[in-house]
């Protein structure tokens, strides 16, 4: 569990910042080079490196290297992890106000009852 939190935690971090999504967004089309994803942003190279960092310290992305040009690729087992926790929470609460719903109307009909 403690292993599931620490990956879970580096995934929504990586994934908090609105660049880092963009990149990952265009690197689960395809394997892009480093001046490829740099491309579209307003910022320096040390700057987009920073944000692939953070992204395959979260297991996002690999890097490799050919010659002198760096690629990245997405990689989709941190967000299948998140995915399944977001499912399983949303299960949750869908269960809790389903709960909720049902003693709700239970009360509701108890209280027309006293009345009659």
């Amino acid at each position: 569990m403690v292993k599931r939190s620490v990956s879970l935690d580096a995934t929504f971090h990586a994934l908090a910042d609105p660049t880092r999504r963009q990149i990952y967004s265009r690197l689960v089309r395809s394997e892009a080079s480093v001046l490829e994803i740099a491309r579209p942003f307003r910022m320096s190279l040390p700057a987009v490196s920073k944000h692939l960092g953070v992204l395959r310290r979260a297991g996002l992305i690999t890097l490799r290297q050919r010659g002198r040009t760096r690629y990245c690729r997405a990689v989709d087992a941190p967000l299948a992890e998140a995915t399944q926790w977001i499912n399983e929470q949303r299960q949750f609460w869908e269960n809790q106000l389903a709960s909720l719903k049902e003693f709700l109307e239970s009360n509701e009909e108890k209280g027309q009852e006293q009345k009659s």
